[in-house]
């Protein structure tokens, strides 16, 4: 639908629905079709819930999301959506499409991923792990896909009965616990024929912003040094050490620390530190995030790094390579699909919390010496830009929303006062609370899908902010070349080692109503006092 873009202001001169072939509604007309569209999301529900449960049991780390991409995909495929698999060299990576002709195309996004160390049983208010040592569901992942797959399907009942033009992409946020796939996506052209893009991620609200968003764009960089190896007792002197270049680097770089403007952000692991230690390192290798609220800064941050590791390897004869991991830009949402999505947010309200899902709230909370404030009653509000731009987290989504007219909205599925990247944020994710927060979260998005299908306008009005606001003075540079590759490589070895035992707590909705049933966790279980 590149068609809409290069029409430029075209409505002055008559673009309506009819351009694409489709009759006109009324607004009462496309009321009518929304209220419809939420009470097939409703009845959908036990379906959202299964997909939920079903993705939080799989528990897949980064780059190594193989059993949700094919349970995801295989629902996609049943329900008429033609699958691209493999998208940008990535295994796990896939594009789903339906189309009902000439119209918006309009593409739902989520991540699928999750965290290491995070295995948790769900609805139980205090650690206690599946798999001890296993990745779990920590950032809340497994609820995005389903919500976009419930709000598609809605959304496609309606349009195949109404004859109404228009094309849905659903594609996931692979890695993005490594931001280390949205950037391959935009290169490679994932979204050059896609008119808007709806992203959803997990919260604790139901809301939506536009501008500039609160927290960073990052770049994540890998330094690789090479020496020489040599008897470590016996002719040390021989020896050009790897591991001390990348303890140089790591001295250095933490000494610029105290020198970075305070919206900086960076942090680094060692992965590999050598072989062992009666054997000087010939190879040793450093992991960093480069973090700032603008583009430029963390080019900047980038260059600087580059310079310590050269220096570090200088001081220790050795060689430096680096290789880019993984970017997200600086995040910036769309006006005009927010204040959409706010009207039909407002319509849709929070969720009815019932006692149970109170009682593990406030259980979690106090076990984590957070304030006890339970679930929020009240719905966030439509959030502007932000006056003073705040340091913080990083989503690849930024890339994305640098390329096409773009929104997150976060739909309400876990709870308040939590850590985040935390076994902790696991808890709620295959409860009725994660459970109720997809209906929400889908009928809002189903709602505004059917706003901008069947008012086209708003499409082109999406791409005037993008075009005369957004990038007017700021333009969309990829941070990474035609020749980086996405390190697919990654977590490979860690779901290797847990992947046998965690696959015996599979979640079967054959045999089991909920995956709370199948692990025979009564909701909510509480510490006792």
């Amino acid at each position: 639908m590149k068609k809409i873009k290069l029409l430029g202001l075209a409505l002055l001169v008559g673009l309506s629905g009819a351009s694409y072939g489709q009759k006109k509604y009324s607004e009462k007309q496309i009321e009518s079709l929304k209220t419809e569209v939420a009470q097939i999301v409703q009845d959908h529900h036990k379906q959202s819930q299964v997909m939920v449960d079903k993705i939080f049991s799989f528990a897949e780390l980064g780059f190594q999301e193989f059993e949700s991409s094919k349970y995801l995909t295989g629902i996609l495929e049943s329900n008429g959506f033609e699958i691209k698999h493999g998208f940008s060299g990535i295994p796990t990576a896939w594009v789903a499409t339906w189309s009902n002709g000439e119209g918006p195309v309009i593409a739902l996004g989520s991540d699928v991923d999750d965290i290491p160390k995070a295995s948790q049983y769900p609805g139980v208010a205090y650690h206690k792990p599946i798999v001890e040592g296993a990745p779990g569901h920590g950032e809340g992942h497994n609820a995005g896909i389903p919500l976009n797959i419930t709000s598609a399907l809605a959304v496609k009942e309606i349009m195949e009965r109404e004859n109404i033009g228009g094309t849905l992409v659903l594609w996931p946020g692979i890695a993005e616990e490594l931001v280390a796939a949205k950037a391959w996506f935009a290169r490679d052209g994932m979204f050059d024929d896609i008119d808007i893009c709806i992203f959803t991620h997990v919260g604790n609200n139901l809301g939506v912003s536009y501008g500039a968003a609160s927290g960073t764009g990052l770049i994540s960089v890998e330094y690789t040094f090479a020496g020489e190896a040599a008897h470590a007792a016996g002719a040390p002197w021989r020896g050009r050490s790897a591991a001390d270049a990348t303890e140089l680097m790591n001295v250095g770089w933490n000494y610029k620390r105290e020198h970075l403007d305070p919206l900086k952000r960076s942090h680094s692991v060692i992965t590999d530190g050598g072989d062992q230690p009666n054997v000087v390192p010939s190879q040793a290798s450093i992991w960093y995030y480069f973090r700032d609220i603008k583009y430029d800064g963390i080019m900047d941050m980038y260059e600087q790094a580059k310079e310590v590791a050269e220096g570090a390897a200088l001081m220790t004869r050795t060689t430096m390579t680096s290789k880019i991991m993984g970017t997200a830009w600086p995040r910036h949402f769309n006006k005009v699909i927010a204040e959409t999505m706010y009207q039909n947010i407002l319509q849709v309200g929070l969720p009815t919390w019932d006692d149970n899902d109170q009682t593990l709230a406030k259980a979690l909370q106090k076990e984590l010496g957070s304030e006890q404030n339970g679930l929020p009653t009240k719905l966030d509000t439509l959030r502007p830009p932000a006056r003073e731009l705040r340091s913080g987290g990083s989503d690849d989504i930024g890339d994305v929303s640098w390329v096409v007219p773009t929104v997150t909205l976060r739909f309400p599925s876990n709870i308040p006062g939590l850590p985040g990247h935390h076994w902790a944020n696991a808890i709620a994710m295959a409860t009725p609370i994660a459970h109720k927060g997809v209906t929400a979260g889908a009928k809002a998005e189903a709602m505004t899908i059917l706003d901008f299908l069947l008012k086209p306008e708003l499409v082109e009005q999406s791409w005037d902010y993008f075009k005369n606001v957004q990038t007017k003075e700021e333009q969309y540079k990829p941070m990474i070349t035609a020749d980086d590759e996405p390190p697919i490589y990654l977590n490979a070895e860690i779901m290797k080692k847990f992947r046998p035992e965690m696959e015996k707590f599979y979640y079967d909705e054959t045999k089991y109503d909920t995956y709370l049933e199948q692990l025979g966790v009564t909701y909510p279980t509480i510490k006792k006092d």
